[in-house]
């Protein structure tokens, strides 16, 4: 089932934001500061991708600089990506059969907006890095 949901997602939003997270990334990858929010940007544009089947957690260890990365992050790409998941979030759920993708969507805005101390992992393996 999962697999057939992320394919229907592929096509319906999650090639679009794929493309969003890697241009944020690209551009986020000019400046050696700018490195580590660039491939903050890569790993959940992989997750808006094929989101089905994983999650994220919060990491335990992640710590005041991650605090100050998410409110750069927040300033110089979240809040464009966090807008690109809510447009799709209301386009998808205009339609009866496109709410669940909707749902799935507005379930990114978070991540998209704070992406710094958070894990991407597999649903089946609960409590892997909780």
């Amino acid at each position: 089932m999962k697999t057939i949901l992320n394919v229907i997602w592929l096509v319906l939003s999650g090639f679009w934001l794929f493309l969003g997270y890697l241009a944020a990334g690209v551009l986020l990858c000019i400046t050696v500061i700018g490195i580590p929010f660039g491939l903050a940007a890569f790993r959940i544009g992989i997750y808006a991708l094929w989101p089905f089947g994983y999650t994220t957690v919060e990491r335990r260890d992640a710590g005041a600089p991650s605090c100050v990365g998410n409110v750069l992050w927040l300033l110089l790409a979240g809040w464009w990506l966090a807008l690109a998941h809510i447009a799709t979030g209301i386009a998808l759920c205009i339609t009866v059969i496109g709410i669940p993708f909707g749902v799935a969507n507005f379930k990114l805005i978070p991540v998209s907006l704070l992406p710094l101390g958070r894990e991407i992992v597999r649903t089946d393996q609960p409590f892997a890095s909780r």
